[in-house]
């Protein structure tokens, strides 16, 4: 059992961990909306504190939901394109709306997305969580170069920041043990961030401005509306975030030495469910499992789901505090990559340790393992391979954890699940031919 201290500091670095991906999507879509800056600073405190709710749903978990792995929920950036095109046409009571129905579906739909477990063998998982760390690289790279878009990309100041923030990370779990080593990332963030406000690149002037209290109202943008057109829209979205959570619950099974049956994927997307209705009425956002927060537990070692409550009544905390939460976007974009490089690398470094133990002198498997992780990698590298495409299409195969994860399920079943049916024939063929 950890001690309270260790618990919340080992949140923390798990929050730190996912909080750019967090904060962006609400960013992102507050901007290209117009929203005013009140509405999106409430929509970061929603956002949050959802994400905690939806975190304590899943960790916890009930008879019916939730996978009770270390895992941390925030919102999906599948969800960004959508939920801007459904509001700019209609409004964002409408999105919100087809969040709320689309979060039924997840419940309603977990059931039968369990029974197609058994074309997920090791070799397509081994895969899946190999396609998942790879497709974050190209993330972690750009936040090290100082983030995309940014007047100062690429600048050699980034990345010897994000070059320190890595070296510091691995310096610790060389010559450190026990909770020192468990807290490795969190430390490299701190003494990253501290030589950037050392170079004048750490600015507080958000935490100044911030107010230290706020309560996150349900419908703040209105009754919910609904539309056919957003509503399966909306699905679609978050089927492919129940591929990319499946992929997850299964790296985490890997990681925890914890054998993740179809009952618990079932309970998993449940919880996810339940999570992408709450974030509906929060006018918050859908939910999907964090791929990084994966890394972390395999970097640090630590696997206890209580420090996973302690980053879900963290996240909580943060939304109810917005000051607190504007304090951990100060952290610059080159410190976050150098931090992400190390745990983006170990869940590729896990997907690995999977398909080291699949068989590949086989023919079949190797095929499989080749191909889905080469049109994974490639739907996330060259995304605009797909732009001449019609839009809901475009969506699915921009991203590469979809597509690699759809390759390696459709190899699978055509070239092991049909050759078993085959071979279940064959002694007969052969009996006749040589009996005649």
């Amino acid at each position: 059992m950890l001690a309270k201290h260790k618990i919340v500091t080992l949140g923390l670095q798990h929050i730190l961990a996912m909080y750019a991906g967090a904060v962006v999507v609400p960013l992102i879509i507050g901007g290209a909306l117009n929203l005013t800056p009140t509405q999106i600073a409430y929509l970061i405190a929603a956002d949050l504190f959802t994400c905690g709710i939806a975190t304590l749903l899943q960790v916890l978990g009930t008879r019916y939901t939730g996978i009770r792995l270390p895992v941390v929920l925030g919102c999906t950036f599948t969800a960004v394109g959508p939920i801007i095109a459904i509001a700019s046409t209609s409004n964002l009571a409408t999105a919100y709306g087809a969040i709320i129905i689309s979060g039924i579906f997840v419940v309603l739909a977990a059931p039968l997305f369990g029974k197609l477990l058994r074309f997920f063998p090791t070799v397509v998982q081994g895969s899946v969580v190999t396609i998942i760390g790879l497709s974050l690289i190209p993330v972690a790279m750009n936040n090290a170069a100082g983030g995309q878009g940014m007047p100062d990309f690429g600048q050699p100041h980034n990345l010897l920041l994000a070059l320190g923030t890595l070296v510091i990370i691995l310096l610790i779990n060389r010559f450190f043990t026990g909770f020192i080593r468990a807290i490795s990332v969190l430390l490299g963030l701190i003494v990253g961030t501290a030589v950037a406000y050392t170079m004048g690149m750490v600015s507080f002037a958000n935490v100044a401005e911030a107010s230290w209290f706020s309560v996150v109202e349900p419908f703040y943008f209105g009754t919910p509306q609904f539309s056919i057109v957003a509503i399966v829209t909306m699905i679609l979205v978050n089927i492919i975030s129940m591929a990319e959570s499946t992929g997850v619950y299964f790296a985490l099974g890997k990681v925890t030495n914890t054998k993740v049956t179809d009952h618990d994927v079932v309970k998993g997307l449940r919880g996810e469910g339940v999570a992408i209705v709450l974030g509906g009425i929060f006018n918050a956002f859908p939910y999907t499992a964090f791929s990084q927060n994966v890394g972390l537990v395999s970097l640090t070692g630590i696997k206890s789901r209580d420090v996973m409550i302690g980053a879900g009544g963290i996240l909580v905390v943060l939304g109810l505090l917005p000051k607190l939460a504007a304090l951990t976007t100060v952290i610059p974009n080159a410190v976050l990559g150098g931090a992400m490089i190390a745990m983006f690398g170990m869940v590729v470094a896990s997907g690995i340790n999977i398909l080291s133990q699949v068989d590949l002198s086989k023919n079949e498997n190797l095929l499989i393992a080749a191909c889905s992780i080469a049109v994974g990698l490639g739907s996330a590298a060259v995304p605009t391979m797909f732009d001449q495409l019609p839009t809901l299409a475009k969506m699915m195969l921009q991203n590469g954890i979809v597509t690699g994860s759809l390759t390696a399920v459709i190899l699978n079943i055509l070239l092991v699940h049909t050759n078993k049916k085959a071979s279940q024939t064959a002694p007969a063929n052969v009996t006749v031919s040589e009996a005649s």
